[in-house]
């Protein structure tokens, strides 16, 4: 967006980006309210959008270390009301102990999203992998899965030759 488009642009575009620039470099102490902040702006659709795409970078920095037992429970009261968020904060954290192989539950993997499966399908914890080629919800999440297994990239199915024929 540049400056000479400001005027043109819809105020909850303008405020869009000024909430990923906010979250982008909150410090961590006021994470929690500057989250809640964002949650209770008007347009209800685009704060959760910018706070979803911020718990998305944070989770995904923090999931393998440390922080994240202690940022992850602060987090889900600040979006507690939120039941999308809640979700994603979940899956987020069912995702690390996939990863860093803690105690997780095989239908909680099966009844997590695509998201999440497609994730879990990407990386490299051979249980969780060979769960989703068998079981994964779509015909995609199993054809990553097996991918991953074999060391390749999915299959995609073949399209035809055959050129529709006109009339």
């Amino acid at each position: 967006m540049n400056v000479h488009g400001i005027a043109e642009t819809p105020s909850e575009h303008v405020r869009f980006a000024a909430y990923l620039d906010m979250l982008r470099h909150v410090r961590e102490p006021d994470e929690v309210a500057l989250v809640a902040r964002v949650l209770a702006d008007q347009d209800r659709t685009m704060a959760r959008s910018a706070v979803l795409r911020h718990l998305d970078l944070r989770a995904a920095d923090l999931c393998d270390g440390p922080a994240y037992p202690h940022w992850a429970p602060a987090m889900a009261e600040a979006v507690s009301g939120h039941p999308f968020l809640v979700q994603r904060l979940r899956e987020w954290t069912l995702l690390r102990a996939v990863a860093l192989d803690q105690p997780w539950q095989e239908d909680d993997l099966l009844a997590s999203s695509d998201w999440l499966q497609l994730k879990a399908a990407a990386g490299s914890h051979a249980r969780a992998i060979e769960l989703l080629a068998e079981r994964g919800r779509t015909q995609r999440i199993r054809n990553a899965a097996r991918a991953g297994l074999s060391g390749g990239r999915p299959s995609r199915p073949r399209r035809s030759s055959r050129r529709p024929t006109r009339p």
